[in-house]
């Protein structure tokens, strides 16, 4: 059953972003607008856009998109007819300008997103999303590092900046059940303003855990069409609608016009199937940030060294986004120092 008084949620798909980690950031204009407009005659209310790692995220740090993820807005909020188009901005890597011409563009949903301990530094972006009129939604990222009187503490932090949501962010895919349900309670108990969650798939969980959420308070869940996102991908869109139904929950979206978005316009899209591999695992079992694992490949690749142990040993030094460099510096340290590092670890 669904919990009680809490019937109703707001679906918001990052097919559009967190998958932009899958393609590296290739997306193309047309692509977007077919995406776009299979969700929205779906009837998904809420549709994620920009770079993977948000606005301004193009870069040598992070990889360059193919296209200006500006146009790529501008395509998402023409194409939509009743989708409102949200964009993911993490303070110092995307700046206030970038926000302005996300809103002026046709982006009415600013999704503001910080390291769980971080939430001070989203309070003027927050701010500014309010003064452009958009929909503020603050973004505790790698909240299983944070304790749930943690996760309460900055909560309380981005509603006071003027937060309309506060969303838990499992970003490693790390949090088990009871994880999902300590931390989204402690919030749902701290603040008047929704709670939302974002679920990866790493330990198999994704469509699990958000549910969790829900039944914890959550109002505000995410997916992404066929999982499409960094790691193993996020909750499945399409798996996480028809479960919502099946337990009673009101969602306003369509369940076959999804499944035939789904099959037709975003599976082919998949470079690769978006399975639960071992290095994907790896990302969960170690609680590392889910974008790390392209990366980590590629790291591992130049210094001829296994990536899980890249990925292992990035989450015993405990590195959070933004610290992709740090990887490369880890395989390094592996090609030198000879295997068995990861294997102690996970000891």
């Amino acid at each position: 059953m669904a919990a009680e008084g809490v019937r109703s949620v707001v679906l918001a798909d990052v097919t559009l972003r967190d998958g932009s980690h899958t393609v590296n950031h290739s997306f193309t204009t047309e692509q977007v607008r077919r995406v776009v407009a299979g969700l929205d005659r779906a009837g998904v209310p809420i549709v994620e856009v920009c770079h993977g790692d948000g606005l301004g995220g193009s870069s040598y740090q992070y990889g360059f998109s193919a296209v200006p993820e500006l146009e790529l807005i501008e395509a998402a909020a023409q194409t939509a007819r009743r989708a409102k188009i949200s964009v993911l901005l993490l303070p110092g890597i995307g700046v206030r300008d970038d926000l302005r011409q996300a809103a002026a563009l046709g982006a009415t949903v600013a999704r503001i997103a910080t390291h769980v301990t971080e939430a001070d530094i989203a309070e003027q972006h927050i701010g500014l999303a309010k003064e452009l009129g958009m929909t503020a939604v603050g973004f505790l990222m790698m909240a299983h590092t944070g304790s749930p009187e943690v996760v309460a503490r900055q909560g309380r932090i981005m509603e006071r900046a003027g937060a309309d949501v506060v969303y838990v962010v499992d970003s490693a895919g790390a949090m088990t059940m009871e994880d999902v349900h300590a931390r989204v309670s402690a919030l749902r108990e701290a603040l008047a303003c929704d709670v939302g969650f974002h679920a990866h798939n790493n330990l198999g969980l994704g469509v699990g855990n958000t549910i969790t959420a829900a039944r914890a308070g959550a109002t505000w869940l995410d997916g992404s069409m066929c999982g499409f996102g960094a790691g193993a991908g996020n909750a499945q869109t399409e798996a996480l609608v028809a479960v919502l139904q099946k337990l009673g929950y009101e969602c306003g979206v369509d369940l076959l016009p999804l499944l035939d978005a789904a099959d037709a316009v975003v599976r082919p899209l998949l470079p690769r199937p978006q399975v639960l591999d071992s290095k994907s695992l790896i990302l969960g079992f170690a609680g590392v940030y889910s974008s790390f694992l392209l990366h980590a490949e590629r790291a591992a690749e130049r210094f001829d060294v296994d990536p899980r142990e890249v990925l292992v040993e990035a989450g015993r030094l405990k590195s959070v986004g933004g610290q992709e460099d740090i990887l490369v510096e880890i395989a390094l340290g592996l090609s030198t120092r000879g295997a068995g590092q990861a294997e102690a670890v996970t000891r």
